[in-house]
């Protein structure tokens, strides 16, 4: 489905730059990140045949950066909102940075709630006037399903999106919109160094695959897990004892990722 404009956090790399890539070419392009460089070269990849492609440098953990977001997003007809930056830490809380543990809530949560809020009430009234539907996607973590020792608030922010999206999706179910939590597990992008994770990344899935599987769901469902043994954990996740879940998975980021 091609949209007027889709906006889209995190578009520099991973997950954000496949979801710029996969949308047609009729869509139109808002793509916010940290690094003004790597957005130029993402401008200049994808405006083509006239597409029109706008970028704002912004650092979402910071409210100052969530207002410039905000000021772009302002000027253009928006109809997707893909809410995909996200920020981890690996380690135990104690011993990460307190200003790291803060910018994860900031980016994975606040970040969220106030881009989403704020966007919202032009999307759908943009939807109803041209009788279309418009689209908010969530990226949310097979961490979402379950707390998850040594990456504790991470996994946190990440149950939070997904409540919040099921919760966004019953509230607009009668309104012109489609709201999706989409949840990849292992993805190939750079979140796993710079969280200090170690170990290999064998296994994972390709970020093209994550944003055509978020971009196929949108309509069809609320809750996408990418992959079947990614829907079988989190299925198990939600139905075993919850002390045997965090006793597992304590166990698994220590042997897998501690190195």
């Amino acid at each position: 489905m091609a949209y007027a404009f889709a906006a889209i956090t995190g578009a520099t790399s991973g997950i954000g730059a496949a979801f710029a890539r996969a949308l047609p070419p009729q869509t139109n392009l808002l793509l916010s990140g940290r690094d003004a460089a790597k957005l130029a070269a993402a401008k200049a990849a994808l405006a083509q045949g006239g597409r029109r492609v706008e970028t704002v440098a912004a650092d979402l953990a910071s409210e100052a950066g969530r207002r410039c977001f905000l000021a772009a997003a302002a000027a253009l007809p928006i109809e997707l909102l893909v809410n995909n930056a996200g920020l981890g830490r690996f380690g135990r809380v104690i011993d990460n940075p307190a200003e790291s543990e803060r910018e994860m809530v900031e980016v994975n949560v606040v970040a969220v709630v106030t881009l989403t809020r704020a966007l919202l009430p032009q999307m759908l009234e943009r939807a109803a006037a041209r009788r279309s539907r418009a689209g908010l996607i969530i990226v949310g973590s097979t961490a979402s399903f379950q707390p998850t020792p040594y990456l504790a608030t991470y996994g946190a922010t990440k149950t939070f999106d997904l409540f919040y999206a099921e919760a966004l999706a019953g509230e607009l179910s009668r309104l012109p919109i489609d709201v999706l939590a989409l949840c990849p597990g292992g993805t190939e992008t750079a979140f796993f160094t710079r969280a200090g994770m170690r170990g290999s990344q064998r296994g994972f899935a390709a970020p093209e695959r994550v944003a055509r599987e978020g971009l196929a769901a949108l309509g069809r469902k609320n809750v996408h897990v990418v992959g079947g043994l990614n829907r079988l954990g989190a299925m198990l996740a939600q139905r075993s004892p919850r002390a045997t879940v965090v006793r597992m998975a304590a166990q698994l980021m220590r042997r897998r990722f501690a190195g």
